[in-house]
């Protein structure tokens, strides 16, 4: 059975048995849950399916989060998108960039979403995944196998850093979540085990440090916007390792790294919206437009 104590332990099991990081995962998990490896699957596949239809259900027009901060970020984006070609970054990337903004957009109007791997994070591995699926670059069941690479190294995360925010600042939200991307990325596109992990370490290292400033305490600002970035950082780290570029720094330690970092981090960058962008007098006006001025 795996113990999930770091990346390199998934890595060494891989290696050792021939098979890609998300195989000896699922059938390590059935085993653990004495379940026929085929209904851990149909679970993940529902999985996928929750953020294709988050997408669809963020990308609405007239989406609005609770607060009345933030809405549409999702359609205009798809709108930019179709007006222009692609912009700046292309057709591919603009609805990479347009699927995450749905999905945080759906969670920030109380809609369904998969905390992948949290709620705050929640746009980026299906703004990665859900595009490949659309745009016919990887098949539905290669990409919810990929699934199972990034749940497994987000449990090494978890287990030897965080990912919330609230003790680990956006870095560990975010960075964790952008890692887990790059990692089923690399793995979709042909990549080692040893390729996955360099991929979740560049994406980390690019990603230290990252407060956790949440505008009026909410997951709207300047969390929503912050999931494009997590999904460009995730494609460019994957691109990195395929192009057959090295993390050096070896991804428990970049791990390790980050929870560091989030202990030397003043608690008011952790979810408490005390400083950062939540501080900023706009900020603070945008705080008593939804709660009215403190007493």
């Amino acid at each position: 059975m795996l113990k999930y104590d770091s990346i390199a332990e998934l890595i060494e099991a891989a290696k050792k048995q021939k098979m890609k990081i998300s195989e000896i995962v699922l059938a390590d998990q059935a085993a653990a849950a004495e379940a026929d490896p085929e209904t851990l699957y149909a679970r993940m596949e529902r999985s996928f399916d929750v953020m294709c239809e988050a997408v669809e259900s963020g990308s609405a027009k007239d989406q609005v989060s609770m607060s009345g901060l933030t809405g549409g970020e999702g359609y205009h984006m798809f709108d930019y998108a179709k007006r222009t070609g692609g912009g700046l970054s292309g057709s591919f990337m603009t609805g990479a960039m347009a699927r995450a903004l749905s999905v945080a957009g759906c969670n920030a109007s109380m809609g369904r979403i998969v905390a992948s791997p949290t709620a705050g994070s929640c746009g980026i591995l299906p703004g990665c995944l859900v595009s490949l699926y659309k745009e016919g670059r990887a098949e539905k069941s290669d990409i919810v196998m990929s699934m199972f690479t990034s749940g497994a190294f987000g449990m090494v995360i978890a287990k030897n850093a965080s990912i919330a925010g609230a003790t680990g600042g956006c870095q560990a939200e975010c960075g964790s979540a952008s890692g887990m991307a790059a990692a089923a990325l690399v793995e979709l596109m042909g990549g080692s085990p040893d390729m996955c992990a360099d991929a979740l370490a560049i994406a980390i290292a690019n990603q230290l440090g990252l407060a956790c400033d949440p505008v009026a305490g909410l997951v709207e600002i300047p969390c929503i916007k912050r999931n494009v970035s997590g999904v460009m950082i995730a494609f460019s780290s994957a691109d990195m390792v395929l192009a057959g570029i090295r993390a050096y720094i070896p991804a428990d330690e970049c791990i390790g790294a980050m929870q560091s970092v989030g202990d030397m981090m003043n608690s008011a960058l952790k979810e408490t919206a005390a400083a950062g962008l939540a501080a900023t007098p706009t900020g603070r006006k945008l705080k008593e437009k939804v709660f009215g001025a403190e007493e």
